[in-house]
């Protein structure tokens, strides 16, 4: 008895855990190359039109989509594909009643959480790597072979009309901008308290992305005065430095998914500063990079508890409950990060609060799990 509790106290790494931990991660390899090998031939066989049509070819095909996009997505329900590994191997331990004789050798349920415990970890770090740095610098290459070779996204990286507050009571307005770094029409306001006093106006404006000046053939500065009369100034050879990145064009989700995770808080202080009205969709991006990962313990107490019971119908039924409960995570991450970006609720808590919710479900049937 001294031996099981010098045990529970220093877990170490035993036959047992090494035995549990080769199963885990085993099996959730297996989940990830069969979704994979899926995602694959059905992703290939929607895009193999444009991939003709567009004569991509096949080495960027292979290595800039989808060595790069396979990744994200796994990274993505990296949550999902760990739940069924777990309760895939799990259940099926329970059925040939493995848990029963481990449980009655003496090994307490919390000791036998130990490899699962060390199986998520390895799994959370890889992902939290995978999130923070790794995949936003390989999402560049992707994101560059669906504008070029995707017939559907040949347009859609730039708004139309894009407004954004450069410096405090500045504003620029650009229509029209696209990939080769040209807007039909910019704009560029000045503000005191409500009132306008200043605004610069070109049209077919070119940007040089390194050096961020801007320039036009033509422009027009506008002046009003206090008592509401105006003049004009109609000029030429626009040469101006504005504080706007190139990239602040762009969509602002398809951008941040292109940043480390210090880029992404760079990025979100100068959006502050400017006032920008994508804040909370920045700051969704970078906690949900943190709460996802940290998701697979919570789902690994949930697989454990839920499947380690030997119950009738076996391993499909533990299978079927915990992708009804892996989904509705899945869904409920969904619906809070609305709530997030429409400011309906505080950032912060609304990506963590699925976490915070399926923490107590995992709690609840932790301790209805066999002892």
């Amino acid at each position: 008895m001294m031996n099981l509790k010098t045990d529970i106290r220093y877990p170490g790494f035993k036959i047992l855990d090494r035995y549990i931990l080769r199963r885990f991660l085993q099996t959730y390899a297996f989940a990830i190359a069969l979704i994979t090998v899926v995602l694959v031939v059905f992703d290939y066989a929607e895009r193999v039109d444009d991939f003709t049509e567009m004569k991509a070819p096949f080495s960027a095909i292979i290595f800039d989509y989808y060595l790069n996009f396979v990744p994200d997505f796994i990274n993505q329900y990296s949550g999902l594909f760990t739940f069924i590994a777990v309760i895939f191997f799990t259940s099926k331990m329970a059925y040939q009643t493995e848990i029963i004789a481990m449980l009655s050798g003496g090994m307490s349920f919390m000791r036998l959480m130990w490899p699962y415990f060390l199986g998520a970890l390895a799994i959370t770090l890889l992902s939290l790597a995978l999130n923070l740095w790794i995949i936003p610098v390989s999402q560049v290459s992707c994101v560059e072979f669906e504008q070029k070779y995707f017939k559907s996204n040949q347009t859609v990286q730039y708004d139309r009309h894009i407004y954004r507050q450069i410096e405090p009571g500045e504003f620029v307005y650009v229509r029209g901008f696209n990939r080769g770094n040209r807007a039909s029409y910019m704009a560029l306001e000045r503000y005191e308290g409500t009132s306008i006093v200043e605004s610069m106006e070109a049209s077919d404006v070119t940007v040089d992305p390194e050096t961020g000046r801007w320039h036009a053939q033509r422009y027009i500065l506008r002046h009003i005065a206090p008592d509401g009369t105006e003049t004009f100034e109609q000029l030429r050879d626009l040469d101006t430095l504005i504080n706007l990145d190139v990239r602040e064009l762009g969509r602002v989700d398809k951008i941040i998914s292109t940043m480390k995770i210090g880029e992404l808080n760079d990025f979100l202080r100068q959006q502050r500063s400017k006032g920008s009205s994508s804040i909370n969709v920045i700051e969704v991006e970078r906690h949900a990079r943190f709460a996802y990962p940290m998701a697979t313990f919570i789902l690994t107490l949930i697989g454990v508890s839920l499947s380690s019971r030997k119950v009738r119908g076996g391993t499909g039924l533990h299978i079927g409950i915990g992708i009804a409960l892996c989904f509705s995570y899945i869904m409920f991450n969904r619906i809070f990060e609305e709530f997030a970006k429409s400011g309906s609720l505080p950032v912060g808590l609304a990506v963590w609060t699925p976490n915070i919710i399926f923490a107590f479900i995992a709690a609840y049937l932790y301790r209805k799990a066999p002892k």
